[in-house]
């Protein structure tokens, strides 16, 4: 019979690497939990959209949301199609004043005069400012963006017109800078300003410094890039982002659609970094999918997104049809206010956008993380070969300490982080069900036992490998954790991996224990014996179609794990998935509680009734996918650690006990149901 030990050395080198990556976590917590302001936000431009809709002043309009708890408005660059609008600035096409001269309504003499002399063309746009503020910072940003030999000044009587050779319809839609008059109102309204800037072409450190200096004075909570590129890239993003270090303002990064990552701008990673990572996520529910939400939906996703994902920048956008019962401006003052009650219901302070602190672990603490990690390998390998013999185990784990540790001893190891974490994912949630194998083979099965003892048994030993998937769990994070991670400008890009490679690690531990084929759970001649046998199976059709449904089952498994494959969730399942976040902290992966965790149960009562051995095998691979989705959820680094705690948590809880459901209503089928169809078929 083979003997599996499991070597002192290794358990104490990954005792060590435990404590080690509590510590990490520990910090880690507290860096979380110090970082729990959330900052309201509405586009000034929404607002001002609201007032005109509703027939209300914009000041009325600003004050009922800043009541409701909104804390900054978004202001974007002015276009000459809102400067046409509100009048401050005009800008008309060349053809259009031609026309009027034509048709005898230009009246104005010194208009007249420009036109018969030549000097207005119809392939320029004309200027006229009712504002001089607003005209002055127009020409300032008209000369920056399109260049001096383009923007010409010429006088008609004692005013000053700017003669643009441009596009009209393109000239339209120009940025122009960031308008100190809409500033002004809501830094007046008690609001902070949430500036949304685009990039100039070829821009230059004298641009960034006009930007700065059109800011300079407002209360500005943050900047948030539009367009594709940050101010100042592709050459000077480094300089923007010491400017708005010396203004302590804070960057925010908008999450991808995936929601992973962000939306790619160039050069936001180079402020982020040049600017220590003093930077927030943003999120704004899309106005297409909020059409279809009632409020008390959108309230909801606030508050998971803001628990779940570290988003501290909320960017809300106004309902364009009332409520029932509601005018517009009711509706939206009611969803603003629902939404700061909520947040500040889940602990959460209204403000200014929170950052993370500087957090980057100590090398050293790092490195015996990296000592654990090696271990736990090695102490896999003579797990399911036990014919390893001490010199080669303690050679083998030489050789991976000096790969793990080294290069983070030395000050690098980025790569080698990524590839330990990803070990920790794989290697511990096998290594736990390995045990409880172990545990079980050691001893010989009772089939008189009772169903309550077996029900008790499989809870303890559900709740023991849950630990034990824990520290595997701990080790990742400790492996990853860091300002950049928990920002997710770094990701952890394994988890595809994850999700089928502890099972294959116990199916080959489960191999070299138990005989398949015999059912006699006896010690056996090993897994490539065993595998070439099942390569060497003739196939049934009925065994093809088994294959096949299985096959389907593992990519619909995999796909509906990730944020890209875009496999449907059923409804039932969305509404399932919605009382368990109503009812619990943290909701609980649906594999865990509805497939691992009950398969678990469910292989301890196999084990006690004698089951043939591929059905014990087949329950013990479900089983292990519960094990490895627990670390796995500890792989999201945006989400708090805390929070994925609690997770899996509550996932073995309700797993046991569906688990127990199952068990009671499969005994009750073998003493009831069962024996009638064996006597019936008898019969036949």
């Amino acid at each position: 019979m083979k003997q599996f030990s499991y070597d002192k050395l290794l358990i104490t080198l990954i005792f060590v690497g435990l404590i080690a990556s509590l510590f990490i976590n520990i910090q880690r917590h507290q860096v979380e939990v110090a970082n729990n302001s959330v900052e309201l936000i509405v586009d000034y431009e929404d607002l001002v959209e609201l007032a005109e809709r509703e027939g209300v002043p914009v000041s009325e309009v600003m004050a009922k949301a800043k009541e409701a708890g909104i804390t900054s408005l978004a202001v974007y660059e002015t276009t000459f199609k809102k400067l046409n609008v509100n009048g401050k600035t005009t800008a008309v096409n060349g053809s259009e004043i031609l026309s009027s001269y034509q048709n005898g309504s230009m009246t104005d003499p010194d208009w007249r005069r420009l036109v018969e002399n030549g000097t207005i063309k119809g392939t320029e746009v004309y200027v006229t400012g009712h504002h001089q503020q607003t005209f002055r910072e127009v020409y300032e940003d008209l000369v920056r963006r399109l260049g001096r030999d383009r923007v010409q000044e010429l006088k008609v009587g004692n005013e000053t017109v700017l003669a643009v050779k441009a596009h009209f319809e393109s000239f339209e839609k120009m940025d122009l800078g960031m308008p100190t008059d809409e500033m002004k109102a809501v830094n007046d309204g008690g609001f902070y300003v949430l500036a949304r800037p685009t990039n100039y072409r070829n821009c230059t450190k004298d641009d960034v410094d006009a930007f700065f200096s059109r800011i300079d004075g407002f209360n500005v909570s943050g900047i948030v890039f539009s367009g594709s590129q940050t101010l100042g890239a592709p050459d000077n993003s480094e300089y923007t982002a010491e400017k708005m270090a010396e203004r302590g303002l804070t960057l925010g990064m908008i999450e991808g659609v995936t929601q992973l990552q962000f939306f790619q701008q160039d050069g936001m990673l180079d402020i982020a970094k040049t600017n220590d990572y003093h930077s927030a996520r943003l999120y704004s529910i899309p106005k297409d999918e909020q059409k279809k939400m009632k409020i008390s939906d959108c309230v909801e996703r606030w508050s998971n997104t803001d628990a779940e994902r570290n988003i501290r920048y909320n960017l809300l956008k106004i309902f364009d049809k009332p409520a029932p019962g509601m005018n517009l401006l009711e509706t939206n003052m009611a969803y603003f206010s629902a939404t700061r009650d909520r947040l500040v219901a889940d602990g959460f302070i209204i403000g200014k956008a929170g950052v993370f602190e500087h957090f980057y672990p100590a090398a050293w603490v790092r490195a015996l993380v990296m000592l654990g990690v090696a271990a736990a390998c090695v102490l896999y390998l003579s797990l399911v070969a036990p014919g390893l013999g001490k010199k080669a185990t303690y050679g083998l784990l030489l050789l991976t300490i000096l790969v793990l540790a080294g290069p983070v001893i030395m000050g690098h190891g980025n790569k080698v982080r990524i590839l330990a974490a990803l070990l920790s994912a794989n290697v511990f949630p096998a290594i736990a069900v390995i045990w409880q194998l172990d545990r079980f083979k050691s001893k010989s099965p009772d089939e008189k036992t009772s169903l309550p003892r077996i029900i008790f048994t499989a809870m303890f030993s559900l709740f023991a490998c849950g630990i034990l998937s824990y520290i595997g769990a701990s080790y990742l994070s400790g492996s990853l954790a860091d300002t950049e991670y928990l920002l997710e400008v770094n990701i952890f890009r394994g988890i595809m991996l994850t999700f089928i490679m502890p099972i294959i690690l116990v199916a080959i531990a489960f191999m070299q224990r138990f005989d398949l084929f015999d059912g006699k759970m006896d010690d056996t001649q090993g897994f490539m014996n065993q595998f070439r046998r099942i390569l060497d199976m003739p196939v049934k059709v009925k065994s093809l179609i088994g294959l096949f449904l299985v096959l389907v089952a593992g990519i619909v498994f995999v796909a509906r794990s990730g944020h890209t494959m875009g496999m449907p969730v059923s409804a039932t399942e969305l509404k399932f998935r919605h009382f368990l976040e109503q009812a619990m902290y943290a909701r609980p992966r649906s594999k865990e509680l509805l497939i691992g965790h009950p398969a678990f149960m469910l292989a301890v009562l196999a084990w006690f009734r004698k089951w043939p051995t591929m059905v014990l095998f087949v329950l013990v691979l479900i089983a292990t996918i519960g094990q490895g989705s627990m670390v796995e959820t500890f792989a999201h680094m945006r989400s708090p650690i805390f929070m994925s705690f609690a997770r899996g948590i509550g996932g073995i809880v309700l797993g046991a006990v569906i688990g127990a459901i199952c068990m009671v209503f499969v005994q009750l089928w073998s003493r009831f149901v069962s024996p009638r169809l064996a006597a019936q078929q008898a019969k036949n």
